[in-house]
């Protein structure tokens, strides 16, 4: 009986350990620069905590599926840049829970997300935090650039 519960826990955490794409350290550089677009807004999402840092977790942009955070050959730590219209955006974190997060944005500015990896029952949760411009750059600087499957 224990062998039947133990496999969902397995298979979700070796699914879960697959490594995440990343993108050139020419792109992450160029994001690292903070630089906006007087017409567009650009959402930074990362995570930088090593707890949790096995798994995987899937994030989407407005309803799309945009990648996922995680594990990658520099570690854990991860980051998405996304460019966007002006206006209503909601992330959502699909990890135990879906952790949501709605921002509106405003052309010519950078807002920063926190994803933040908490303990679950099966396998990690998680939360979105809107932080600081500061904490925000800071929190990516930590970080490597994943790849989005949005343009």
């Amino acid at each position: 009986m224990k062998r039947l519960l133990l496999l969902p826990l397995l298979l979700a955490l070796l699914a879960g350990c697959a490594s995440v794409p990343m993108s050139s350290l020419d792109e992450d550089d160029r994001a690292k620069r903070f630089d906006t677009d007087p017409q567009y807004a650009n959402i930074y999402l990362y995570r930088n905590e090593n707890f949790g840092g096995a798994i995987a977790m899937p994030v989407s942009l407005d309803g799309q599926m945009a990648g996922r955070t995680g594990p990658n050959r520099a570690g854990p730590k991860t980051y998405f840049l996304w460019t966007v219209e002006p206006g209503r955006h909601e992330i959502v974190s699909h990890t135990e829970n879906d952790a949501r997060l709605v921002l509106n944005t405003e052309p010519g500015r950078n807002y920063f997300v926190w994803q933040e990896v908490k303990m679950g029952m099966w396998t990690a949760r998680s939360q979105l935090h809107e932080v600081s411009a500061e904490q925000g750059m800071a929190g990516v600087a930590e970080c490597k650039r994943a790849q989005s499957t949005l343009p």
